[in-house]
């Protein structure tokens, strides 16, 4: 747990050294407000995609190996971004530098195999919060640069990336757990579950808002509110500390809650805040708007990834890949969104909108999925309970029947749908018994008996039936649930 947590906040320095430095890059290289946006904003492109393989690998050949070989391979976007003179250059190391943000998928793939799941929600939230590392730039990289300079803030990173690569080569664990499979095979069993799209919609804005402020900020507030370079950065910094203390507390809260209610708190917070930065406020109003958004992007990061492992435990590699690469990709357009609609009009209201009408739209999503979720189990109990269970109309007509129902009577699903339980009578019963049923039924809404009923082949055998009226709010019969087992003596044939 240390050691991976050490090595995502290590990644995460890297991965934000761009965002950080680049009032002190753009006054030395000549940059429009666009290319600015681009360059911030490109680390991100394979910081995301990355993350899909890097998360098969992962289950495939260990956390150790990968961690070493991503550490040593940030040594080239570092050395190149210490001599950038151009766009281009910008462009080519910033885009090498998002091998420091795919590291993500390592740990979350790889720390769960530790820990029972009742407490992934919170392990995966503890790994999460080397988010910190971003804060950790954010706030460093600016004095530096102040003291020595940009181009040797960027050089003095390579020891962070030496340092963490040997740490994982010389201590990682060379036994972890390993899968086997081919990666065809892993995205075959997980793209067609709608969860995990549910699931990569929620992380694309919950961790896109995250990482768009970071990138965004420190520029945003030198050139919007003329604030200086380093209270810029530090002011980035506190922004990055709130999200990363509350990933963990949204992982908690996810192990002990059900998550789609904290993400349904998460996502009205969002779109609060969304409408709120849209109106471009003072300083102040604009700072409680971005804590709010922090707030909540740390605990929806949390409780997002309570539900990743929870619902996909053989293919967890491949799926922590996916969603987290589309969490990287909600970072990177919103800043350039912002950057176009400003252009455009003049002000950010449009692009901050965008924010509080995707989050509002996943708040929807959320209580779709939370009440789908119960009708699901509900669904799954009647499917495997041991009684036989018949679900009619109003008029008696058979809707539903469970597996019992087949295993005792003989009748298939097929057989008796849009038939009335009429279907079983054995004969033993005349008239003025079924008559007292349903005169039960229609003023009580409810009856239980004895009765002799007839299976599809023709034997005769005893149950204790119960039937209940369910009502709707005006109180109309909607439906009757008919709940039934076999008693085993008295027998006829």
């Amino acid at each position: 747990m240390l050691l991976q947590t050490g090595s995502l906040i290590a990644g995460f320095m890297v991965w934000v050294l761009i965002s950080s430095l680049m009032p002190f890059i753009s006054a030395e290289i000549e940059l429009t407000s666009t290319q600015v946006a681009w360059a911030t904003a490109i680390p991100v492109v394979l910081g995301s995609l990355l993350r899909v393989p890097i998360g098969y690998w992962t289950n495939r050949y260990g956390a150790r190996l990968l961690f070493t070989l991503s550490f040593l391979t940030l040594l080239v976007p570092i050395i190149i971004l210490s001599y950038a003179s151009s766009l281009l250059m910008l462009l080519l190391g910033g885009f090498m530098l998002g091998i420091g943000g795919a590291v993500f998928s390592i740990g979350v793939t790889s720390l769960p195999k530790y820990y029972p799941k009742e407490k992934h929600g919170f392990i995966n939230g503890i790994y999460g919060a080397g988010n910190i590392g971003t804060a950790l730039t954010a706030f460093s990289a600016p004095v530096l640069a102040s003291t020595f300079g940009w181009r040797t803030t960027v050089q003095i990173f390579l020891i962070v990336v030496v340092v963490f690569a040997f740490l994982n080569l010389l201590i990682g664990d060379r036994n972890e757990p390993k899968l086997r499979g081919s990666l065809s095979e892993q995205v075959k069993a997980v793209y067609r579950n709608p969860k995990l799209w549910f699931l990569s919609l929620f992380y694309f804005i919950t961790f896109g808002s995250f990482v768009a402020f970071t990138i965004y900020l420190p520029s945003f507030l030198v050139n919007h509110y003329d604030l200086d370079k380093v209270d810029a950065g530090l002011r980035t910094a506190g922004f990055i500390a709130l999200a990363t203390v509350l990933r963990p507390v949204g992982g908690l809260l996810g192990d002990k809650f059900n998550p789609y209610l904290i993400l349904l708190g998460v996502f009205s917070g969002l779109t609060f805040a969304g409408f709120l930065l849209s109106f471009s406020p003072t300083l102040p109003i604009y700072s409680f708007g971005c804590l709010l958004v922090a707030f909540c992007a740390g605990i929806g990061n949390g409780a997002v990834f309570k539900l990743v492992p929870l619902y996909f435990t053989k293919q967890a590699g491949i799926a922590n890949g996916i969603v987290s690469a589309m969490g990287g990709l909600g970072g990177f357009f919103p800043p350039i969104v912002l950057t176009m609609t400003y252009n455009i009009t003049g002000h950010y209201a449009i692009g901050f909108m965008a924010l509080s009408e995707f989050s509002l739209a996943a708040m929807v999503m959320v209580m779709w999925l939370y009440y789908s979720e119960k009708l699901d189990i509900s669904a799954k109990i009647v499917h495997h309970a041991t009684d036989g269970v018949t679900v009619t109309d109003g008029n008696g007509i058979i809707q539903s029947v469970n597996p019992a129902f087949t295993r005792i009577t003989g009748y298939t699903f097929e057989e008796v749908t849009g038939k009335t339980p009429s279907v079983l009578q054995s004969g033993e019963h005349d008239n003025s018994f079924y008559k007292a049923m349903w005169s039960s039924l229609v003023k009580t809404g409810y009856w239980e008996g004895f009765i002799w009923n007839k299976r599809k082949n023709q034997d005769i055998y005893k149950e204790w039936l119960t039937i209940t009226a369910i009502k709707d709010d005006l109180g109309e019969t909607r439906n009757y649930v008919g709940m039934f087992y076999e008693v085993k003596e008295d027998k006829k044939k």
